[in-house]
């Protein structure tokens, strides 16, 4: 199972939300690309980013920091938050990015998703953001009325690379993942699935693993807080 360490941006810096409240958040590191240097000095083998202003925005709002991070760094990483039309997709993934996360567009514009995994095969991935079973969209402002399982069922034949399920209600708050929910999505689906929300200890990152059946896990508060050795989890993850 693969780590993604992640550095969520606002404002120029890595943050951690809570709950994805962009009035509760807590600046880890002004030096963004600083930040991905040290995950990747520990060994990581992807990074996940995430512009939470462009989320809100629908359009990239810290292209700086992420194209620091991809100058910095030489291992793939994955990019969602305003990601919203071919042009853009294109762009970052020009830039060097190896994969590109649609959210909002996932759920308002499918036929772009479909285009998109078909010009970029293995680089378009999914992000599925949920409240109570329910997809958000819009930086998790706005909640809609479609379930989960049926948006990634709809991907089935889109040639998504990936889906990225987060439990809102479980993100920043360090009480743990979703796992019965994450892993009854990776069973639904032969798409692979990344844990994200809640991930705040080894003990959380091996009972993931453990289900058999989910592809990765996203971590990004309990490493800044040290609540697990990235170098340490790389290491038991991959016995």
């Amino acid at each position: 199972m693969i780590l993604y360490p992640a550095i969520d941006l606002k404002d120029g810096q890595a943050v951690r939300l809570v709950h994805g409240d962009m009035k509760q958040s807590t600046v880890f590191n002004d030096d963004p690309a600083a930040q991905a240097r040290s995950f990747v000095e520990a060994g990581c083998s992807w990074l996940h980013l995430v512009d939470l202003n462009g989320a809100f925005a629908g359009t990239p709002v810290n292209a700086a920091p992420v194209e620091a991070i991809l100058k910095a760094c030489d291992v793939p990483a994955q990019l969602g938050g305003g990601i919203r039309d071919m042009a853009t997709i294109e762009r970052w993934l020009d830039q060097g990015l190896a994969r590109v996360i649609l959210g909002t567009v996932a759920v308002e514009n499918p036929d772009l998703v479909r285009e998109a995994a078909r010009a970029f095969p293995g680089q378009v991935a999914v992000g599925i953001d949920a409240r109570n079973g329910k997809v958000a969209t819009k930086g998790w402002a706005e909640e809609t009325d479609v379930l989960v399982t049926d948006l990634a069922k709809s991907c089935e034949d889109a040639g998504v690379a990936a889906i990225i399920y987060t439990d809102i209600l479980r993100d920043g708050a360090m009480g743990g993942p979703n796992i019965e929910a994450t892993a009854a999505l990776a069973r639904a689906v032969s798409i692979p699935v990344i844990a994200s929300g809640g991930v705040s200890s080894l003990d959380d990152l091996i009972a993931l693993k453990e289900t058999g059946v989910i592809e990765g896990a996203i971590s990004g508060r309990a490493l800044y807080d040290g609540a697990i050795d990235l170098a340490s989890a790389l290491s038991a993850l991959a016995d």
